[in-house]
């Protein structure tokens, strides 16, 4: 069976973030394990799932709703990782690849809330 989510750019993107933050996080301090670690792959996990969610309740607004739900946990993806660095958790270098999915994720939720809002000059969508 293949759902709608699983050919959106952004959904396939943010499962690479996902991978990347697993990878990232199990170099962190044992003492980390039940704290950033746990705060940052919830985070990290809520972005493709909520895509997935959005895409399956089968409207454009509900669909944006869950858009902007895995934009915020991009966010608070962000500042988490901004944490882990200044923390000394980790490094920039190690640190860049999440920042690049990051940055990509969030250009592609972007773009999708751009193609689902009618905008003022365009009629709204019977779909």
């Amino acid at each position: 069976m293949q759902l709608s989510h699983h050919d959106l750019d952004a959904w396939k993107v943010s499962l690479e973030l996902v991978r990347e933050v697993y990878r990232l996080t199990a170099e962190f301090p044992d003492g980390e394990r039940f704290g950033l670690v746990t705060q940052m792959r919830r985070a990290a996990v809520s972005i493709p799932s909520n895509i997935a969610e959005g895409a399956a309740r089968g409207t454009s607004r509900e669909f944006t709703q869950f858009l902007i739900f895995a934009r915020g946990s991009l966010a608070e993806l962000e500042t988490q990782l901004r944490i882990s660095v200044d923390l000394d958790f980790t490094d920039d270098s190690h640190a860049t690849a999440v920042t690049t999915l990051l940055e990509r994720t969030f250009a592609l939720l972007s773009g999708l809330l751009r193609s689902l809002d009618p905008g003022p000059s365009r009629p709204p969508s019977r779909a």
